[in-house]
């Protein structure tokens, strides 16, 4: 029987590159479809906003642990991002609010964590973290900024417990809110 080495040499380098091209498709299917469900997407008139967490623009705290500033800015991150599609600059503001939808259908008003012992941070791109006291809030507005033409920007949020706070360790107390972007002062960004 007649051994042909080139042209088993040719199979196999095709065998082998066929499966080596399905696996790098399947890895980017696979890819793309557990990013796209961990996204939710929001626009409002000329601003696209992603949040980039499966709970969209929900924020929780549901186990009780006081922090200080330096730990909480290590707690559990809300980002999301903002994009200008317009060819002017655009005004924003970010605020975070109460989920009373979600307090109404958990009717838990009386286990609601104090805004005074809830400490929030924002952080704008590469900037530095901006910290409150949720309760000394204006109007709940964490940022007001302009973005400019087609730009975009990163926002990340953090929640937590302050440590001065009188809430014991391990509370059943917790905090239900949502971020909201308002463009111009007039239009939320809505899915």
């Amino acid at each position: 029987m007649y051994y042909n080495r080139k042209k088993e040499l040719i199979k196999s380098a095709t065998i082998i590159a066929i499966i080596l091209l399905l696996a790098v498709v399947s890895t980017y299917y696979i890819y793309n479809k557990f990013k796209d469900e961990r996204n939710v997407d929001y626009n409002s008139k000329s601003l696209d906003i992603v949040f980039h967490e499966t709970s969209g623009e929900k924020v929780t705290i549901t186990k009780v642990t006081p922090l200080t500033d330096s730990v909480g800015l290590s707690s559990k991150a809300y980002t999301l991002s903002i994009k200008n599609n317009l060819t002017e600059p655009v005004k924003y503001e970010i605020k975070l609010i109460d989920d009373l939808e979600q307090i109404n259908q958990e009717g838990c008003t009386s286990y609601l964590i104090p805004k005074e012992s809830i400490r929030v941070s924002i952080k704008k791109n590469n900037n530095d973290n901006k910290i409150y006291t949720l309760s000394e809030l204006e109007d709940n507005s964490l940022l007001e900024e302009k973005i400019k033409a087609l730009d975009e920007e990163k926002i990340t949020i953090r929640v937590w417990v302050s440590k001065d706070s009188a809430i014991p360790n391990g509370s059943t107390s917790h905090y239900h809110g949502k971020i909201q972007v308002i463009e111009n002062d007039e239009s939320l960004a809505i899915r």
